[in-house]
């Protein structure tokens, strides 16, 4: 199943940027730390128009250390790109926040020319309640759930450095189907959006191949080493997980709705440990099969459409 939310407030953030970026200085994207390549918007270096970035992976103390490293020398490498990791919650980001804009644009600072800054990211990423640690106050809602932000507004971090918040927003398709997948599990993704069992079987896929002593320790699942666990199917473990956590219906069956929704929210409290769902070679391998897919469909649809044209009628013979 291909996973897609593009609600209409989402339009009115794409135009918002496309109008605001004409006098933005530095361009911040929050990222999520757990699926950092997932996370990040596709249109954003289309929207922005090649303005200098700030890639800040989120919620870094619920991310696999080392592979936020790989994504941070990946981040890096890039050109007019600095990447930090940032868990929303810490006291004090806006001195590092605000140094690494300066770094991406120097010449800009002090009243004369105001830092003027745009942050983006997708739904539910953590962006309102950085911004309300930046300011110290309550300046954006926040919640647990995609969406929460609607319009864009304008925060002063400095007598000379600006801040302008949008909403989260995705992009119109998601071409990459694991993306989909990890943005769902991470809750980037409206609940109508997606089917929670099928969503929870593909992460119980990737946890028990790379993460598989979170989920034993979590679900007490001691008659289960990692050798053992990989070779299970993935509904299988669901329904193991079910059993153990009381998800049952009558007759010993398994409530599978009901232990899909723990596996995931077991996933984002960070309770199966420091998890990163995918690493730059990964992410890399999957983006270039939706690449190639996507462009195999569009072909495929412009054959349909050239062939539901009618005939052309034969031009006359035209005499010598």
């Amino acid at each position: 199943m291909a996973i897609q939310w593009f609600p209409g407030h989402m339009y009115s953030t794409q135009k918002a940027i496309t109008e605001r970026v004409k006098d933005i200085d530095v361009v911040i994207e929050l990222l999520d730390a757990r699926l950092p390549g997932s996370s990040a918007n596709p249109m954003l270096a289309e929207l922005t128009a090649g303005r200098p970035t700030l890639k800040v992976l989120n919620k870094q103390d619920l991310a696999d250390p080392a592979r936020t490293a790989l994504w941070l020398a990946h981040y890096n490498a890039l050109p007019a790109t600095r990447a930090i990791p940032l868990d929303a919650s810490q006291t004090t980001p806006a001195q590092q926040i605000v140094k690494a804009c300066h770094e991406l644009s120097p010449n800009r600072g002090g009243l004369a020319k105001p830092m003027r800054v745009l942050i983006c990211g997708i739904p539910n990423v953590g962006k309102s309640t950085l911004i309300n640690t930046l300011t110290g106050g309550r300046k954006a809602k926040t919640g647990d759930e995609a969406g929460i932000t609607k319009l864009e507004q304008r925060i002063t971090l400095a007598d000379d450095f600006y801040l302008w918040d949008t909403p989260g927003m995705l992009w119109p398709r998601i071409i990459v189907p694991k993306s989909g997948y990890n943005l769902a599990a991470s809750g980037a993704v409206g609940r109508n959006a997606f089917d929670e069992e099928e969503v929870a079987l593909e992460l119980l896929g990737y946890l028990k191949a790379n993460y598989a002593a979170g989920l034993a320790a979590r679900f007490k699942l001691v008659e289960l080493d990692a050798e053992t666990m990989a070779g299970m199917k993935d509904e299988a473990l669901l329904d193991t997980i079910g059993r153990k956590r009381g998800a049952l219906l009558g007759k010993g069956r398994v409530n599978l709705q009901k232990a899909a929704e723990i596996v995931m929210h077991e996933f984002r409290a960070g309770n199966l440990g420091r998890i990163t769902l995918e690493t730059p070679e990964e992410f890399a391998v999957w983006l270039a099969d939706g690449q190639r897919a996507d462009a195999e469909r569009a072909a495929k649809k412009a054959v349909r459409k050239q062939k539901g044209r009618p005939k052309a009628e034969a031009a006359p013979a035209q005499d010598d």
